[in-house]
C-alpha cells in the first residue's frame, strides 16, 4: 500500500512539472543614443565618440547598432563637428572636438529620415583628493568599503556622477551626487564589494553633470537598483533623456547626450 502512494504522488510530481513560455509584449525598435563627450584630465578631448543602437526584445542577445546615420555637434561659436562611423558599428568618432568649459553644445542625429537633437553643457567638476579604506565593511563586517574623497567648490550648485570599475565586476557600480547639504566641504563618493581582495585595482572616474543629468541618472539608477522588484517589475515610466526626435515626437529616444570635465583615480586595495 505504502509503494502504491509513493508511486502514486511521484506521477502527480512529474505531472506538473510544465514548461511555461513568457509571451512578452514586443513594440517597433527605438534609436538609443549613448553621446558622452568627456573631456579628460591630460588630454585635448579632441577625439570623441558616441554610439548608437536600437532597442531589443529583453532575451534577445545582442544589441543591433544603428548604421548610416549623420551626426554633428555644434558649439555656439559655431564650430561644427561631424562623427564618422567606424565599420557598421553604429559607433561614431571625430578627431577634432574641442572642449571648453560652459560651453553649449548641440547634437543633431539624422537616422532613418527623423531627426533628433539634444543641447548640453560642457559641466566642469573636481578631481578625487585620496581614497580612504575600510576592511570590516558590508552586512557581514567583512567586506572592503572605499571612500573617494573629493573637496566641492563652494556657493555653486554641483552635481556629480562617479564611476567604479573593476575586473570582478562585469557592469561599473554607477553613483550620482549633488551638493545641497555639503555645499564647500570635502565629501566622499562611497563603493563597496565583497569580492575585493589585496591587490585589486579600482578605477574611479568623476564627471561633472548638469542638474538635468542628475535627475535622470538618479531615475534610472532607482529603477534598476537590487529594490526595484527585478526585470519583470513594471516600471512606473519610461526614463527619457534630453534629446528628442523632431520630425515625429511620439517616435522619441532612448539615452542621453552629455557634456562633461572628467578626472580619473586608479586605486590599489591595500
Amino acid at each position: 500500500m505504502k509503494k502504491t502512494i509513493y508511486l502514486i504522488i511521484t506521477i502527480l510530481l512529474f505531472n506538473c512539472e510544465d514548461v511555461i513560455e513568457l509571451d512578452l509584449p514586443t513594440a517597433n525598435p527605438k534609436l538609443v543614443i549613448e553621446a558622452s563627450l568627456n573631456w579628460f584630465e591630460g588630454t585635448d578631448g579632441s577625439q570623441q565618440q558616441i554610439k548608437l543602437s536600437l532597442s531589443a526584445p529583453f532575451f534577445d542577445s545582442q544589441v543591433p547598432p544603428a548604421n548610416n546615420a549623420i551626426i554633428n555637434v555644434e558649439d555656439s561659436n559655431g564650430n561644427l563637428y561631424n562623427f564618422t562611423e567606424i565599420n557598421n558599428t553604429g559607433i561614431y568618432q571625430t578627431n577634432n572636438f574641442i572642449p571648453e568649459i560652459n560651453q553649449e553644445y548641440n547634437l543633431t542625429i539624422i537616422y532613418n529620415n527623423q531627426t533628433y537633437v539634444g543641447t548640453e553643457t560642457l559641466i566642469t567638476t573636481t578631481a578625487v583628493d585620496y581614497v580612504e579604506q575600510n576592511d570590516e565593511g558590508g552586512f557581514s563586517g567583512e567586506d572592503i568599503e572605499l571612500k573617494a574623497y573629493y573637496t566641492d567648490p563652494a556657493n555653486i550648485d554641483n552635481y556629480y556622477f562617479y564611476q567604479f570599475e573593476t575586473n570582478i565586476a562585469q557592469i561599473p557600480n554607477l553613483e550620482v551626487y549633488d551638493d545641497q547639504f555639503t555645499d564647500g566641504n570635502q565629501i566622499f563618493a562611497f563603493y563597496t564589494e565583497e569580492d575585493l581582495q589585496l591587490g585589486d585595482e579600482v578605477t574611479i572616474t568623476n564627471y561633472g553633470i548638469s542638474q538635468q543629468f542628475y535627475q535622470f541618472m538618479d531615475l534610472l539608477l532607482q529603477q534598476s537598483s537590487s529594490d526595484s522588484g527585478g526585470p519583470f517589475e513594471t516600471q512606473p515610466a519610461t526614463v527619457r533623456g534630453n534629446c528628442v526626435n523632431i520630425t515625429n515626437p511620439e517616435n522619441y529616444p532612448l539615452g542621453y547626450f552629455r557634456v562633461s570635465q572628467a578626472y580619473q583615480f586608479t586605486y590599489i586595495v591595500q
